[in-house]
């Protein structure tokens, strides 16, 4: 029988399947972070339980962390106490910790793939949505509730309904300056927030194969906007080139028999899928987010949307609504809308290869009068890396501020947070209401076009 990459690793990591329940599923890897922990800990303590399986438990800071000076305490009491916590659980349960003294500190799907954890057809979770980055790699991998996270902990098992599969083929070159982020806010954008709930997608066509691993990342984190369970695409060279050598990834002939394993999970020729779609996006333009959802997407060089133009009653007043929220108008062109900050950062597009895009764009530039801009690297290790390569100083020249690793201004969680009616161009994955602080106006953009942003001071077609 025909299989798909998605029924090959589901199949695989069955542990049982009782009539009338859901399948018990075996978690390869299980990581960690400040937030949806403690409870899960707590609850492990309660019960006098150990953590069954240490060795497949990975931990790190990234939600509430400063991203300034860390030598300085950190002001926050409900951020200081979720960070002490962590340091504890994880020294009292023998969990591997990056905490904030670690030099592969980072954001938790930045550093799984950077040390290797991350390997072709595993199962991973975590308790953060955007856990589905992982799929790129060829694993099956989604977020869990807290509740979830205290059954892997305790079991290394997962009760899971099994999803359905769609599989979206996308083919044709992307344009200059049209990136990965600019890919997936199309599809969102195409087929809506709720396009994929209840199925895997598995991205795959050309366009796909001849991405890299950080923008296969990126299309894959931000899977779950679309409703999908988990995002996926299939193993290739691209991807055992990227593990090979990392920390934890296996050495010599044990690599080598892995990287044939990994050959095998590519769907089958023939095999079904509960959906299918394709896409060609050889003609695709930079895309921006105008609401308060990632399917509220137009053209960089588009104009808002008049909601009278939504047959959908409930999509008409959800437009009125987004527009009320972020202050702008109908039919108002995207190329007028002036932006007080711009974010380059968080766990869609904060690894090396969209530092280097965004610093392609800055170099020799000024950031436009009046813009607050940040740059927050996924990890020390891509800060590390950045540093080598002099895009700190392109960033600094041009006026924008060059930050330690984490999840930043992301989500409204640390200090980086904008303040009431600020509007800001972001690289992050939500646009949701006071996501980045209460009253605040974010836009979803892919990193050159946040750096040509900066540099105008309005929301800018990076290939102007």
């Amino acid at each position: 029988m025909k299989k798909t990459l998605f029924e090959k690793i589901w199949e695989k990591h069955v542990v049982c399947e009782e009539t009338g329940e859901p399948p018990l599923l075996y978690i390869d890897l299980h990581l960690v972070h400040e937030v949806t922990s403690p409870q899960a800990f707590e609850g492990l303590r309660l019960a006098g339980r150990k953590l069954r399986r240490p060795d497949k438990t990975f931990a790190t800071m990234d939600h509430n962390i400063p991203t300034t000076d860390r030598s300085l305490p950190i002001v926050d009491n409900i951020s200081k106490n979720q960070i002490d916590t962590l340091y504890r659980n994880c020294e009292e349960f023998g969990v591997s910790l990056y905490g904030l003294d670690s030099p592969e500190l980072g954001i938790v799907h930045v550093i799984g793939p950077e040390l290797g954890l991350t390997r072709p057809g595993m199962t991973i979770v975590c308790g953060d949505s955007h856990t589905a980055t992982h799929g790129a790699f060829g694993c099956l991998a989604f977020g869990i509730g807290t509740s979830e996270v205290e059954h892997v902990m305790s079991t290394q098992c997962l009760p899971q309904s099994k999803p359905k599969t769609f599989r979206i083929n996308i083919n044709g070159k992307l344009g200059a300056s049209v990136t990965a982020k600019d890919l997936i806010l199309y599809i969102i954008r195409t087929i809506g927030t709720d396009g994929a709930t209840g199925h895997v997608i598995e991205y795959a066509g050309e366009t796909i194969r001849n991405m890299s691993m950080e923008e296969r990342m990126t299309v894959c984190n931000m899977s779950i906007e679309a409703g999908a369970r988990a995002g996926m695409i299939a193993p290739d060279k691209t991807t055992v080139d990227f593990v090979e050598g990392r920390r934890f990834a296996p050495e010599g002939e044990e690599f080598r028999k892995a990287a044939e394993y990994w050959a095998t999970l590519a769907s089958d020729e023939g095999a079904v899928f509960d959906r299918e779609l394709d896409l060609d996006v050889s003609s695709l333009s930079p895309q921006v987010s105008w609401g308060t959802s990632p399917g509220m997407v137009v053209d960089i060089n588009g104009k808002i949307p008049d909601p009278e133009s939504f047959d959908d009653p409930v999509k008409k007043e959800g437009a009125r609504r987004a527009m009320e929220y972020m202050g702008l108008k109908a039919n108002e062109p995207i190329a007028d809308i002036k932006v007080d900050t711009v974010f380059i950062g968080s766990c869609t597009n904060s690894r090396i290869e969209d530092l280097r895009k965004a610093a392609e764009i800055l170099k020799g530039k000024k950031i436009a009068d009046g813009i607050t801009a940040l740059v927050v690297p996924g990890s020390q290790n891509i800060k590390l890396q950045a540093e080598k390569e002099g895009l700190d100083k392109i960033f600094i020249e041009a006026g924008l501020d060059w930050r330690e690793s984490g999840c930043s201004m992301c989500l409204a969680m640390n200090p980086d947070v904008l303040q009431p009616g600020e509007r800001c161009a972001s690289t992050s994955n939500r646009n949701f209401e006071g996501r980045q602080g209460k009253g605040s106006r974010t836009h979803l953009v892919s990193p050159e076009t946040a750096a040509a942003t900066a540099v105008s001071g309005r929301l800018t077609d990076p290939r102007m």
